[in-house]
């Protein structure tokens, strides 16, 4: 076998896990019970008119790409996750959305150059595994003046917290695979795009968490919804002491950032302009 063909199966492996990853636990339950702002927010930031053609790059079940169809746009909601691409047209047909679902590798995107008028991603994208592969992508299929929108979980904020809490307990990643929350650092990002956009705007904003009254509350949650704390929980299983290890993290993590029954998740919102 080829160096470049054992590149290429390696990277189909890699994507059958992160396939598999986001397809256990549930979701869905976080992206409407937890996190469920932050999707209309950034429609509303990229300023999507009806007629848009408008690219959702890891949509997930549709929290931001659903609001977009409502707003009028012709949306594609994309990502490489089928059970998630299935609950998110059941959620649009109860909305009275339409939009296209398509399964689809941010880091190779089946579209042409150019064939959106904004591209966006609500704490998807951040997830593929080569960082520079995806925003190249995503600028490819913007038109020039177009608009490219993210939302992503910051490094120092609760969710770039929780995957630091979580990394020792983790398998080590294989080689070249980057953090998620590189992507809340507004350094990084204009790094990612660099010359390509234009008119960057990006702000640092919280959401608000008000579901878990209790830290094992969120444990809890998240040990049964979401997929990366659900592989981290599968790799130390058969050790009662490294469960019971993490489990007391991820409650004084929770506990650290809960303040009356309230916790702030910090994101960067990111808007700019494809160069052209």
């Amino acid at each position: 076998m080829t160096d470049a063909s054992e590149a290429r199966q390696a990277d189909r492996t890699l994507k059958s896990k992160h396939r598999a990853m986001w397809a256990l636990g549930d979701y869905p339950s976080v992206a409407s019970h937890v996190v469920s702002p932050l999707g209309p927010l950034l429609v509303k930031e990229c300023g999507i008119q009806i007629g848009d053609r408008v690219l959702d790059i890891a949509a997930g079940s549709g929290n931001a790409a659903i609001p977009a169809a409502l707003a009028g746009a012709d949306v594609v909601a994309s990502d490489l996750t089928p059970e998630l691409l299935e609950v998110g047209r059941h959620l649009a047909a109860v909305q009275g959305a339409q939009l296209e679902w398509r399964e689809a590798d941010a880091e190779d995107l089946p579209f042409a150059d150019g064939e959106f008028d904004v591209v966006m991603s609500c704490i998807g994208i951040m997830f593929a595994p080569h960082h520079r592969t995806a925003a190249d992508e995503m600028l490819r299929v913007c038109r020039a003046g177009g608009t490219v929108g993210l939302v992503s979980w910051t490094p120092e904020g609760f969710v770039g917290r929780l995957f630091a809490t979580m990394k020792p307990f983790a398998p080590p990643p294989p080689p070249g695979v980057q953090p998620p929350p590189l992507w809340g650092s507004e350094e990084y990002v204009h790094e990612l795009l660099g010359d390509a956009v234009t008119d960057v705007v990006a702000r640092r904003r919280t959401v608000r968490v008000t579901l878990f009254k209790a830290p094992s509350d969120f444990r809890e949650f998240f040990k049964a919804c979401y997929g990366p704390t659900i592989a981290v929980y599968r790799a130390v299983g058969d050790d009662p002491e490294k469960v019971a290890a993490l489990d007391a993290a991820l409650d004084a993590l929770a506990a650290e950032h809960t303040t009356d029954g309230v916790m702030e998740w910090e994101y960067l919102l990111l808007t700019a302009h494809r160069s052209g």
